[in-house]
C-alpha cells in the first residue's frame, strides 16, 4: 500500500485539504486525516499539487505523433497511450474518423492486437462516422458517407469482440433496428454531424441515443425562426461534449452550454496531429489545425488545457471544470469506479499544479509519469 499526501483532493465537485489518500492493489482503499499515517507506510508527498480523477477522453484521433483515426496500427496505439499518459489522460477512447471499411476493420484488428500489451489507458474505440449526413460533413470526406446497414454494423461489432464502445451516426438517417442494435450492444450512440430538425431531434434523444458530439459543430446552427438541433439539445439534455478552446467554440457560447446542459456537458479534446499519410492530411497553422483546404479538423488540445480553459476563460469553478473531463465522461460510459477519488474507485489519478502542470499521472495505482 501506498499514502499520498499534501494535497488539495478534488473530486466530485468538491477540494479537500488534510487528507491523505491511501492506495492498494490498484484501488482507492480510504481516504484519511493526514495526522492518522502511520509511520510503517510508503509516503509520498506531492508537494502541495491538486490531486484529481485521471482525466478522461472519449474523442481523440492521435498522439506521439501518429494519427490512429486516419492510419491506425498497434503502434499508433502505443504512442497514444505513452502520450496521453503524459498529459494526465488515463482513459481514452481512440477515434476513426469516416473512412473506408478496410480502414475501420484495420483500426478494429490493431485495437484487438494491442489489447494484451496495453497499458490500461486505451479503453476502447471510438467510430466517428461513417454514418453521418454529408451535409455537415465537416472535414469527413463525402465519398465515405453513407447510411448505416444492420450487417455491416453487426460485422464490425462481432469482429471487434468489444472494442467498439462508441459511435457517432446521424441518428435521422438511420434506421431503428441499428439504433436498437447498438444500445443492445451497450454501445454509446452519439448524434453528430446531423441535420436533424427540433422535431427529428426530440424523438430521438432518448436513451437509445443519449449523447451528442462536439456541440456546436458539424451541426445546424441556431435561428430564432428555424430552432434545429441545437435547441432540442438543450432542452433534452443529453451527455453533451465540447471541445473547450475557443476556436471550434468561442467561450461564450461554451458558458451558455454549460448554463443550460449542466453536468451533461463534459470535455473531449478531438485532438489531431500533423500528418500527410491517409485521406487525413492535418495542417498545423499555429493554433488550430486544418485539412490542405482551410477546413477546420481536429484540435490541438489537451483534457488538462481543456480544463484550464474552463476555468480561466469560462468562469467554470475547478473541481466542476474536472468533473467535466473525467466523472461525466465515465458516467456516460457506464464505467461505475472511475471518475471519483473514493473508497473503492480505480488508483487512476493526475497531478497537477496552480498553472495546470502535469507533476504525475498515476494508472491503477502505479505511477506512469
Amino acid at each position: 500500500m501506498i499514502t499520498l499526501v499534501n494535497m488539495v483532493i478534488i473530486s466530485a465537485g468538491t477540494e479537500q485539504r488534510g487528507m491523505a489518500l491511501q492506495v492498494k492493489d490498484g484501488k482507492i482503499a480510504r481516504i484519511i486525516p493526514h495526522n492518522e499515517v502511520s509511520d510503517d507506510e510508503t509516503v509520498i508527498d506531492l508537494q502541495g499539487n491538486f490531486l484529481a480523477p485521471g482525466l478522461t477522453d472519449l474523442q481523440v484521433y492521435g498522439g506521439g505523433g501518429e494519427l490512429f483515426g486516419g492510419t491506425p496500427s498497434v503502434e499508433a496505439l502505443a504512442k497514444m497511450e505513452d502520450d496521453l499518459l503524459n498529459q494526465g489522460t488515463t482513459g481514452f477512447f481512440a477515434t476513426v474518423a469516416t473512412n473506408s471499411p478496410e480502414i475501420v476493420v484495420r483500426a478494429i484488428e490493431a485495437a484487438k492486437a494491442y489489447r494484451p500489451q496495453a497499458k490500461g489507458n486505451f479503453l476502447g474505440l471510438h467510430l466517428e462516422g461513417p454514418y453521418l449526413n454529408a451535409k455537415r460533413k465537416g472535414a469527413h470526406p463525402a465519398g465515405f458517407i453513407k447510411k448505416a446497414t444492420i450487417e455491416e454494423i453487426r460485422n464490425w461489432v462481432d469482429l471487434a469482440g468489444g472494442e467498439i464502445r462508441m459511435v457517432t451516426l446521424a441518428p435521422e438517417l438511420q434506421d431503428r433496428e441499428v439504433l436498437d442494435y447498438l444500445d443492445k450492444q451497450n454501445i454509446v450512440i452519439s448524434c453528430g454531424h446531423s441535420d436533424a430538425t427540433f422535431e427529428e431531434a426530440l424523438r430521438f434523444l432518448t436513451n437509445a441515443v443519449p449523447a451528442v458530439t462536439h456541440l456546436y459543430n458539424a451541426m445546424p446552427q441556431m435561428h430564432h425562426r428555424q430552432p434545429g438541433l441545437i435547441p432540442a439539445i438543450f432542452e433534452k439534455k443529453p451527455y453533451t461534449s465540447i471541445v473547450a478552446d475557443g476556436i471550434h467554440v468561442s467561450f461564450p457560447m461554451i458558458r451558455l452550454a454549460k448554463t443550460l446542459l449542466g453536468e451533461k456537458l463534459f470535455l473531449i479534446t478531438d485532438a489531431v496531429t500533423a500528418t500527410s499519410k491517409g485521406i487525413y492530411p492535418h495542417v498545423f497553422t499555429g493554433d488550430r489545425y486544418t485539412m490542405p483546404d482551410g477546413t477546420l479538423s481536429g484540435s490541438c488540445l489537451t483534457m488538462l488545457k481543456a480544463v484550464k480553459n474552463c476555468v480561466e476563460q469560462v468562469n467554470i469553478g475547478l473541481a466542476e471544470a474536472i468533473n467535466m473531463a473525467s466523472l461525466y465522461p465515465a458516467q456516460l460510459s457506464g464505467w461505475s469506479t472511475k471518475g471519483k477519488i473514493e473508497a473503492g474507485y480505480d488508483a487512476d489519478l493526475l497531478v497537477f499544479n496552480d498553472n495546470f502542470e502535469v507533476k504525475g499521472t498515476y494508472l491503477s495505482g502505479i505511477k506512469a509519469r
